[in-house]
C-alpha cells in the first residue's frame, strides 16, 4: 500500500520547547490526513539541519511504498540547509503552504505565537530553494483542514501513485502493432526511460501454447466467475469457454512475469479461434491496463489510471472514438469487443455474434449501456521529439436507443466545449483514436501526473478555443523542442 512521507522544517534558533509543539502539531496533521487522504500520511520528526533533512529525504526515497514528500514549513527553516537533501531527492515533491491554525488569536496574541507559527514566511523561504534547484513540485495552499485543499491534495496524491505504479509497469504485448497505423507506434526505449514501462513483446504461438494448456477446471472455476457478475444473453456456451480458456491462460502468464497491462491485435491471431473479447473486458475489470490493435501506450496509460482512481467511485478503461451524433452534438466511442464493464450502468450482458472482423469464431462479448456523469479522455502520443498527453473534458450520457444490430458495449458523451471545438482541439493537437476514459479522474490529476513525469500536457475544457489552443501549441513546440 503506498503511503507519502511528511516531512517538516524548523531550526534549533527556536528552542526546545517550540520544536515539541512543532511535532505535536505535525503529528496532529499527519493522523488527520491519513484518515481523510486516499493514502497514508507518514510522520516524521521535525528536520533541524542539513543531515536531518537529508536523511529524512533518503528514507523517502529507500521506502518503496512511499509514492511522495509533503514538506511544509512550520516555521523558519532555511533554506540553504535543504539543498544537500533536495539534490538527491527521488519522489514527487509537494510543497503544502498551510499552519496549524486557522485564524489570528487576536486577544492572545504574542511573540510566543509568532515564533512557533511562522509557515507566512518560512514557506516562502522554502519555495524559493525549490524554484532555484528547478524542482518540478506542486505548491498547494490553504488551511489543512479545509475541505477543498484536502480535495486538491488528494488528486496529487493519485497523480504520485500513478507514476510510482508508472516506474515498476511490464507491458505484455501480443504481436506487433495493427499494420499501417501511424498512431500506436512510439519510442518504446525512451517510453522505458521516461515513463519506466517495459514493453516486452510475445509471438501469439506463445499465448496459442498457454492457452491450450488450460485445464477443464480452470474453465469452469472461470465460468462461475463470469455468472456471479454477468448475464448470459446466448446460448452459445462454447464461445464463452474459449473466452474463459484464454483469460486463464493470459491472466496467468501475466501474473506469474509481473504484467500490468496487455494489447492484442485483431490481425495477428494465428491459431487463437476468437479474438480476445470477453476475456480482455473482465480483466480490465480486475485492473490490467489493456487496448486493441498493438496500442502499447494507451494499454500503459489505462493501467496508470486505473491504479489511479482504485479508490473512487466510476469506471475506467481503454477507449475508441468511434461515430457522431452531429445533430445533438455527441460522440459515441465503442470498439470492437472491448469496452471496460466498469462504465455499466446497469449488469452487463454476455453475448456472441459475427465480429466481421479477424477472420474467426464469433467471439463472445459484454454489452452494456454506460452510465451518464463527468468524465474525462486521456491520450499519450509520440511526437518524435517529446510524448505529449492530450485530456478532454467530458459528459457521459444516458443512450437513449438500443442498438439490435450492433452488440458492442458503447458510451456516449458530449465532448467540452462542444463537438466541432473538442473534435478540432483533439486533431490539431494529434490526439490518437485510442484514449482512456474515466469517470473518476479529472483534469486537474493527470497535469499533476504529466509535471511528475516531465510530459507535455494539453487540456481541451469549457474554455478552450481553437486560436488560443493553436497558439499553446506553437509555444509547445519551442518549450520542449529535443
Amino acid at each position: 500500500m503506498h503511503n507519502f512521507h511528511f516531512i517538516v522544517g524548523s531550526q534549533d534558533l527556536y528552542g526546545g520547547e517550540v520544536l515539541r509543539q512543532v511535532d505535536e502539531h505535525s503529528k496532529i496533521m499527519a493522523d488527520g490526513f491519513t484518515q481523510t487522504l486516499p493514502y497514508a500520511v507518514h510522520w516524521t520528526p521535525v528536520v533541524r539541519n542539513s543531515a536531518e533533512i537529508e536523511a529524512a529525504i533518503a528514507a523517502a526515497n529507500h521506502d518503496p511504498h512511499c509514492a511522495g514528500i509533503i514538506t511544509w514549513m512550520h516555521t523558519f527553516s532555511p533554506s540553504k540547509m535543504w539543498i544537500r537533501g533536495l539534490t538527491r531527492l527521488q519522489k514527487p515533491l509537494l510543497h503544502l503552504n498551510t499552519q496549524f491554525n486557522k485564524a489570528i488569536p487576536w486577544d492572545s496574541i504574542d511573540m510566543d505565537f509568532m515564533n512557533l507559527n511562522q509557515s507566512a514566511h518560512g514557506d516562502r523561504e522554502h519555495g524559493y530553494i525549490t524554484a532555484r534547484l528547478r524542482l518540478p513540485r506542486t505548491v498547494l495552499a490553504g488551511h489543512w483542514q479545509c475541505e477543498s485543499l484536502q480535495q486538491r491534495v488528494a488528486q496529487w496524491q493519485r497523480a504520485a501513485v500513478g507514476v510510482a505504479e508508472s516506474r515498476k509497469l511490464r507491458v505484455l504485448r501480443i504481436s506487433d502493432n495493427m499494420r499501417d497505423v501511424a498512431v500506436t507506434e512510439g519510442d518504446k526505449v525512451q517510453a522505458h526511460i521516461q515513463f519506466g514501462w517495459q514493453v516486452d513483446y510475445y509471438g501469439v504461438g506463445d499465448i496459442v501454447t498457454l492457452v491450450e494448456a488450460v485445464t477443464p477446471d480452470e474453465i469452469a472455476a472461470q465460468m462461475a466467475e463470469y455468472r456471479a457478475n454477468y448475464e448470459f444473453a446466448t446460448e452459445d456456451i462454447a464461445a464463452i469457454e474459449y473466452q474463459a480458456k484464454m483469460q486463464v491462460a493470459l491472466q496467468k502468464f501475466m501474473q506469474d512475469e509481473d504484467f500490468g497491462a496487455f494489447h492484442t491485435n485483431f490481425q495477428d491471431l494465428q491459431q487463437l479461434r476468437q479474438l480476445p473479447g470477453l476475456a480482455a473486458q473482465d480483466l480490465m475489470r480486475q485492473g490490467f491496463g489493456f487496448a486493441g490493435e498493438g496500442d502499447w501506450k494507451t494499454a500503459a496509460l489505462c493501467r496508470m489510471m486505473k491504479r489511479m482512481a482504485a479508490d473512487l467511485p466510476g469506471g475506467t478503461g481503454f477507449m475508441e472514438d468511434y461515430t457522431y451524433d452531429l445533430e445533438r452534438g455527441l460522440n459515441m466511442g465503442a470498439h470492437m469487443l472491448e469496452v471496460c464493464p466498469t462504465f455499466a450502468a446497469t449488469k452487463p450482458q454476455i453475448h456472441v455474434a459475427p465480429l466481421g472482423i479477424g477472420d474467426r469464431e464469433p467471439p463472445a462479448r459484454l454489452t452494456f449501456k454506460a452510465q451518464a456523469g463527468e468524465a474525462i479522455l486521456a491520450t499519450i502520443v509520440d511526437m518524435g521529439d517529446r510524448f505529449r498527453m492530450i485530456v478532454n473534458d467530458v459528459q457521459c450520457v444516458q443512450q437513449p436507443h438500443d442498438m439490435p444490430k450492433l452488440p458492442v458495449a458503447a458510451v456516449l458523451w458530449k465532448p467540452l466545449p462542444s463537438l466541432e471545438t473538442s473534435a478540432e482541439a483533439w486533431i490539431l493537437a494529434g490526439g490518437a483514436h485510442h484514449s482512456v476514459l474515466s469517470y473518476g479522474l479529472d483534469a486537474e490529476t493527470m497535469r499533476h501526473f504529466a509535471e511528475m513525469l516531465n510530459l507535455e500536457f494539453v487540456h481541451i475544457g469549457a474554455h478552450t478555443s481553437i486560436p488560443a489552443l493553436r497558439q499553446e501549441l506553437r509555444y509547445n513546440d519551442v518549450i520542449w523542442k529535443g
